[in-house]
């Protein structure tokens, strides 16, 4: 069976969106099928078009607002409006319909989450409603601990959640922990083998599951593909350390170390098995040879001194994987 991505238009919900699909293919039948995994990926595409176009958000963002209010999914249900199995639907992956996205989005926003406790109150119990009160306005005075978290956000990626990075989770911890990762199975990481193992990582990402896995986004420099904004991402990090080797014939690199474990608690089965295979793949191409092998790579032949954002589209054109 030989696996084939060809450029599709899928509708949902009415609308036309534009994907690569993938189907594996018999040539001795001319038969071609699908598994619910290849199904998954053209879905999460068409869907990351379509939330990104009318505003509504995504599945984790869906879990983490609520995460962050420390309610649980029936009393968000509640306090939303929504029906209890319509809502566990949308943090399951249902796309939610244009208003009911919108209302999500906006709850994002403490002031207007407490807007909408206050006007579900009869709902609550006596103690849930002052339990969840007394919580926004706590978060509400202490608004500049959340404003210094989006200044965070806005220093290491530098857009927001488009198709330019993947459509990826914009999470410090997760970018930190994918590079811990690499940075503890490979006793340290230069900065030139970094760059690629984080290209693959998102790429391929994006290629399995329809998402990118970091939130960056890439440009295609002299030497390959490299993440916007690199070097300050490398220096952001307190517990990723940045140590000058000197090698025999005089040259100098800079090589990522650290002394504490990745997290991947937060990361999917799927995304540490993606994870693992990049490591498998470049365990033992030095920072040149994993240079040279990703100037094979369309993403960067196509993309080198265009100045353009590498699409990622190009994942479903990749050679070293």
């Amino acid at each position: 069976m030989r696996l084939v991505y060809e450029p599709e238009t899928m509708k949902f919900r009415g609308e036309a969106f534009k994907c690569m699909y993938a189907s594996f293919h018999d040539d001795e039948s001319g038969e071609s099928f699908t598994t619910s995994e290849s199904d998954a990926v053209w879905y999460n595409q068409v869907t990351n078009q379509y939330r990104a176009k009318y505003g509504i958000p995504y599945t984790d963002e869906i879990i983490a607002v609520r995460n962050r209010y420390g309610i649980s999914a029936s009393k968000m249900s509640l306090i939303l409006g929504i029906g209890i199995n319509q809502y566990r639907l949308y943090e399951q992956g249902e796309v939610p319909s244009v208003s009911n996205g919108r209302m999500i989005r906006s709850i994002m926003n403490p002031k207007v989450m407490l807007e909408m406790v206050e006007s579900s109150k009869n709902e609550l119990s006596t103690t849930d409603y002052h339990k969840i009160v007394k919580k926004l306005k706590d978060m509400i005075s202490d608004g500049e601990t959340y404003k210094l978290y989006q200044y965070k956000i806005h220093q290491v990626f530098d857009m927001p959640r488009c198709a330019e990075n993947g459509y990826a989770q914009l999470s410090l911890d997760r970018l930190k922990n994918v590079m811990l990762y690499f940075i503890e199975k490979c006793h340290g990481v230069f900065f030139t083998k970094m760059n690629k193992l984080l290209f693959y990582s998102d790429f391929l990402s994006y290629r399995m599951t329809g998402r990118g896995m970091t939130g960056l986004g890439y440009k295609a420099i002299k030497h390959g593909p490299v993440p916007v904004r690199w070097d300050r991402i490398y220096s952001f990090y307190d517990e990723i350390h940045q140590e000058i080797v000197v090698f025999s014939d005089g040259r100098e690199g800079t090589m990522l170390t650290s002394n504490i474990s990745s997290d991947l608690s937060d990361f999917s089965e799927e995304e540490q098995k993606i994870l693992e295979s990049i490591y498998l793949r470049f365990k033992n191409e030095s920072p040149s040879q994993i240079s040279e092998t990703s100037h094979h790579e369309e993403a960067w032949k196509q993309y080198i001194d265009s100045g353009q954002l590498i699409s990622f589209e190009k994942a479903f054109d990749l050679k070293a994987l």
